[in-house]
């Protein structure tokens, strides 16, 4: 008998372009909210200013993440431009990179504001790793990271078809965002203003986490049978107070997917920071988590898979299905769902 819940063409659907969030609503809290109610299979649709309203008695898990400018554009010392797109720091002096543009092993690259770079590994998967000096110094990931603020651009998905504009700078971060390192958004933190947050705060225990989403939350799954992928990992750190509720038997609704991917990877491990690999699907359901609220994902993706983890595969196509019909808007600036 097929179990098509490990099949990756089994997480597939169509989707519109014309669905596609290229931009944000404004203002933030007038996107569209799905609500999905487990115990009843009861749906309704709102916007999304009326969370609150829906709720039960539950503490609320933020990621405080924050994206880095992580895309930026210089030269080769012969001239030809190029375009780097930086993935995350390796260790304290070297970074992974995709880099548009021939290059080969000691090539140096040239920014803006004396920033270099040179290439000290050309790796099978693409990526290239690399250093970056200023003045004559090797930077660390600090460094260059409050560097990038200055000249680099926000990495937009790669469904985002079009160049990043200014007010990208404000809307592809979370109000809370505080810890540089991520290369994407939390994206279903976007949603929310001061206001609401503050409003939230009224009724529920507000509680941080982070985790540096990084470039493999794009990442294709390549294996049919989707329990043979092998999951990026994405360096987390969760405080002690955050750690202490989830320890507890309270319920918790988790903002996101990397949220979700943090506490259960908590819940099954105790470890409190490091690289969080963990892979959530019908057959690795959240043990500790019990609400979630997410935006709607790209099929076939970790993400779509993690959501099936929630409430199975079938009903989350149906769902999707049925926010295609209703024209939801899809990926990091379309609209939310909420999972009770």
């Amino acid at each position: 008998m097929i179990d098509y819940d490990i099949l990756l063409s089994s997480y597939d659907y169509n989707l519109p372009n014309s669905l596609i969030a290229n931009y944000p609503v404004y203002p933030k809290e007038e996107a569209r909210l799905l609500i999905y109610e487990r115990k009843n299979s009861k749906i309704t649709h709102t916007k999304f200013k009326y969370l609150n309203d829906f709720l039960p008695q539950c503490a609320i898990f933020f990621n405080d993440t924050k994206v880095i400018k992580a895309r930026i554009y210089g030269l080769k010392q012969s001239g030809a431009r190029i375009e780097l797109f930086l993935h995350k720091a390796v260790n304290s002096r070297e970074f992974l990179a995709q880099i548009k543009g021939r290059v080969k092993l000691d090539d140096i690259l040239e920014f803006e504001e004396n920033l270099q770079a040179k290439i000290v590994k050309i790796l099978d998967n693409g990526l290239r790793e690399l250093y970056f000096i200023q003045d004559g110094k090797i930077l660390t990931p600090d460094e260059l990271f409050k560097l990038l603020e200055k000249i680099g651009h926000i990495p937009l998905p790669p469904y985002i078809k079009r160049k990043d504009e200014l007010n990208d700078e404000l809307d592809y971060q979370s109000i809370f965002a505080k810890n540089l390192g991520a290369i994407a958004a939390p994206t279903a933190s976007l949603h929310f203003s001061n206001d609401m947050l503050e409003l939230l705060k009224k009724k529920h225990e507000i509680y941080k986490l982070t985790l540096h989403v990084g470039a493999g939350t794009f990442k294709n799954v390549e294996s049919e049978n989707i329990l043979e992928h092998k999951m990026h990992g994405e360096f987390f750190d969760i405080p002690q107070k955050s750690a202490d509720y989830i320890d507890g038997k309270n319920h918790i609704l988790g903002i996101g997917t990397t949220v979700t991917r943090c506490i259960e990877y908590y819940a099954r491990t105790g470890v409190k920071n490091g690289f969080c690999d963990l892979f959530l699907n019908p057959k690795n359901p959240p043990l500790r988590q019990n609400y979630l609220l997410t935006n709607f994902h790209l099929p076939k993706s970790t993400l779509i898979m993690l959501v099936s983890s929630f409430i199975g595969r079938k009903e989350c196509l149906n769902l999707y299905k049925l926010a295609i019909k209703e024209k939801y808007r899809f990926y990091s600036y379309g609209d939310a769902m909420l999972i009770l």
